[in-house]
Order: C-alpha cells, then structure tokens, then sequence
C-alpha cells in the first residue's frame, strides 16, 4: 500500500469504526475523507526497497572470550527494515546491532526479514523465517502502521503479535516489540484526521504492549517516547514525509537500545526502560535511560563501518550530528 493510499483508509478506519474509534456522523466522514485526499497530495512516495543490513556486527571483538556472534533478528513493516534512507548502517536494525555489540563487547550477526507494507499478519510468516535455522538470541519487532491503513482490529493485530512473540520465546529468543508509531506526528496529515490518527495509533500501541507482556517479551512505546520528537521536525522524516530519517532512526534506535540489551543481560537492569508502563511523563525518564546507553557508547567501535557514535538528545535548536551517515531528507 502506498503512502498516499494509507491516508485515505485510515480516515475511513476513522470514520467507520474500522479503527476501533466508533461511528461518527456523515459530516464528519465527509470531513475526514476530504482531509485524506489533502494527505494524498502532500505525502510523497519511495521507491524501491530499503537497503540490506544482514551482516555481522562489531567483527572486532570476534577474539575476544564471547567470539561467536549474537544473533539479532528483526521483524515487522517498513521501518523495522529501514526503509527511507540510503545507507543500511543508517537502518535501526544496524544501528542496534553495533549498539549491542559496543555494550555486550561481543559480534551480533544481525538477519532482517521484515518488509514494507507488512501488516501483522505477516509476522507468523515471517517468524518462520527468523527460526529456519539457530534460534535467534533476540529479535526485535516493529510494527503496527499498516495494521490501522488496512482496518485491521486492534484485537485481532495484538493477538497475532502476541502469538509471534510467544513462539519466538519458546524457541529461546528474548523479544522486544517497538510498538504502533504516532500517526499523528505526520505534517501530511491535518487536523481533525490527525488527532483520530494519533488516538488510533495509541490504542493499538497499548492492545500490544498487554499482548506483549502477556506472551513474556518487552515493549517499549515508540508511539508514546517519540511521538514529540518528530512532530514538526522535518528533519526526522525522508522525503516522502512519513517514513524515518537517518536521524528519526537513530532517535529509534536510542530509545530501543536499553531495553535490547537489557534483555540480554549486558545492560544494568536498574536504566531499562523494561515493559512500559507510558503514562504522559514517562517519555522524559526513558528518554534519559536511553541517553545514557548511548553516551556510554560514544567514541566505540562496532559494525562494518567502524564507530557507533550517537551525540546528546536531538533538539529543536541544535539537531544531533550523525558522523559519516548520509544527510537526512527534508
């Protein structure tokens, strides 16, 4: 689906209960479907597909007393493959995997199969494939923007979710989900359309975070942490004005990484963020846990490219400086 087709479902999810939000008067549909057409024409469209970052991670600590790789799996849509820049150290499976290989001091031999446009019911799929061979030590799942594009119930989205990270922690693989994304933080997107966005998009992020917790992984709210920091930062989305930047990814990948490594055990439990519980002052105390991992990785080395450098919070003032990374889209 692309881009432009999303708006306009979404609007009827909106309008029509599709979303769970409930039926609203023929006006307000109206209204609401006049608002999609204008997201049409302002979102733009990618081509092509996200840039492949299979591969092992952080190569020099192979001689160390851990040699053998951890392997990472992600799963999910476009955003868990990095769809939106040029680069795959720019994607946030690259980017958490040399995170972890810093922290842990260890290689991560990273596989991605999620794919753009996938829905949740795309994850059994895809589990199988992150279990056809050695269990994974983690995987990591991002998804739940095209389940409110296609009307998807957030009933039946969780459940699938649930199902996936049930299955991934039977085979032995610590699981973390980076659930829903605020649609509302989308400039394409107006009011009132935006404001039905970001509450479909809450409602689904907590529907998988019970689901999560309940299968025995980790969520952590991308939606609720994040959602502040893109909205009105064009800086934080590619060109089509919807999918991440290399900057909006790392901010991705800084508020995910204490909670991967956590899971692992290579992170002090007392700074992870663990199942949030994301109430509208907590994106400030994990934000700050996630600031931490990542100064404590400045100037170390992981992944093929050499450093994992991330600098302090991004601000509006003085966005971050990605050294050797691609200049984000505006």
């Amino acid at each position: 689906m692309t881009r432009e087709q999303m708006a306009r479902r979404a609007a009827a999810a909106a309008a029509f209960g599709g979303g769970g939000i409930g039926l609203i008067g023929a006006g307000a549909a109206a209204l609401l479907l006049a608002e999609a057409k204008i997201a049409e024409i302002q979102l733009g469209v990618l081509q092509g597909e996200p840039p492949r970052a299979d591969g092992v991670y952080g190569r020099q600590f192979a001689g160390g007393r851990d040699a053998v790789p951890l392997r990472m799996v992600v799963l999910g849509d476009s955003t868990a493959a990095g769809f939106g820049v040029d680069r795959a150290d720019c994607t946030p499976g690259a980017l958490l995997a040399g995170g972890i290989a810093a922290t842990a001091e260890r290689p991560v031999r990273l596989a991605v199969v999620a794919v753009n446009g996938a829905t949740s019911t795309d994850l059994e799929r895809q589990c199988g494939l992150a279990l056809d061979g050695p269990a994974p030590d983690i995987a990591l799942i991002m998804i739940g923007a095209n389940d409110i594009a296609q009307l998807v119930k957030p009933s039946d989205s969780a459940r699938m979710l649930g199902g996936t990270v049930r299955r991934l922690r039977a085979a032995g693989a610590q699981v973390v989900v980076g659930t829903c994304p605020d649609l509302g933080a989308v400039d394409g997107i107006l009011p009132p359309l935006r404001t039905l966005a970001r509450r479909a998009s809450h409602q689904l992020a907590a529907a998988q975070t019970a689901a999560v917790t309940e299968a025995g992984g980790r969520s952590v709210a991308l939606g609720a942490l994040l959602g502040r920091e893109f909205a009105g930062r064009p800086e934080m989305f590619a060109s089509d004005r919807y999918h991440p930047s290399a900057r909006g990814y790392l901010a991705a990948a800084m508020t995910l990484l204490p909670s991967m490594c956590a899971a692992l055990g290579v992170w002090p439990q007392e700074d992870d963020p663990g199942t949030d519980a994301l109430g509208p002052d907590a994106p400030r105390a994990v934000r700050e846990g996630a600031q931490r991992a990542a100064a404590a990785l400045l100037g170390r080395a992981a992944g093929p490219t050499g450093r994992w450098s991330l600098s302090k919070r991004p601000s509006r003032r003085q966005p971050a400086v990605l050294p050797n990374q691609p200049e984000p889209a505006t």
